[in-house]
């Protein structure tokens, strides 16, 4: 149930157009639908802008589809994350529209209405390139919610000139993405050039003392640049819904 189309029956009632009793069968569709294995949340996108995204890590590929039938059914599209290679193969079967990102692992079916578009850019920047299936979740999950994407990709520390010579895109950005593994080291130097808000995605690439990322997400708590939030190891969906957040507000 998006907000614009509830809007737009609103006004029809207002004006006369239709009436109410049957404006009140429109939205009695349950706000919520129960599946033997999942209970879909249709009222999503009337409290925070965009319909429940599915987390595809864990389903099979027979619930996504089936979850994401419903979802499509009420015109809303649908966004799956973490989908495993099967589950992409399945959704493609079904939704010949589907868009898929073998990189980041995700499905896209655009709804029948557009979302609202996101002021300004968010830039994604990826230390290295094994950090580019995290970014491009976050780049697929803001082009779902309406947002400009721009990324820098292999601007790490390690050669801290790569950085430095991209001063006019970091300036022009309204939100910031880094995604950074190993050291973590990335979201605290762009931190530390920027003004508009930073969002760091520590990643679990690294080799055995990065522990699976927790070094980098401690490196990103306790950065010394003011200001930068933190979301979970390889989170960028999360960092992606943060950043839109901050463009719709």
């Amino acid at each position: 149930m998006i907000r614009d189309r509830v809007l737009t029956l609103l006004r029809e009632v207002a004006s006369g157009a239709i009436d109410p009793q049957r404006a009140l069968d429109r939205l009695a569709l349950d706000p919520v639908q129960s599946l033997p294995f999942a209970t879909i949340d249709h009222h999503r996108a009337l409290r925070q802008g965009y319909p429940e995204v599915v987390f595809g890590e864990g389903k099979t590929a027979s619930q996504i589809v089936a979850i994401t039938e419903e979802l499509a059914s009420r015109g809303d599209g649908f966004l799956v994350t973490r989908a495993s290679e099967d589950s992409r193969a399945a959704l493609r079967a079904r939704f010949a529209s589907v868009v898929l990102n073998d990189a980041a692992r995700t499905a896209y079916l655009p709804g029948i209405e557009a979302p609202p578009a996101g002021s300004g850019t968010v830039l994604i920047v990826t230390a290295g390139t094994s950090d580019l299936p995290v970014a491009e979740e976050a780049a697929v999950t803001l082009g779902a919610l309406g947002d400009h994407v721009q990324r820098l990709s292999d601007v790490g520390v390690a050669g801290i000139h790569r950085i430095l010579g991209r001063a006019t895109e970091l300036a022009e950005a309204s939100v910031v993405i880094v995604v950074a593994g190993m050291d973590g080291a990335l979201p605290s130097v762009i931190g530390g050039l920027v003004a508009c808000p930073v969002i760091a995605v520590p990643t679990s690439i690294g080799y055995g003392a990065s522990f699976g990322g927790v070094a980098a997400l401690l490196a990103v708590l306790n950065s010394c640049a003011a200001g930068v939030t933190v979301v979970n190891i390889d989170n960028g969906y999360g960092a992606a819904v943060a950043a839109s957040r901050i463009t719709h507000a």
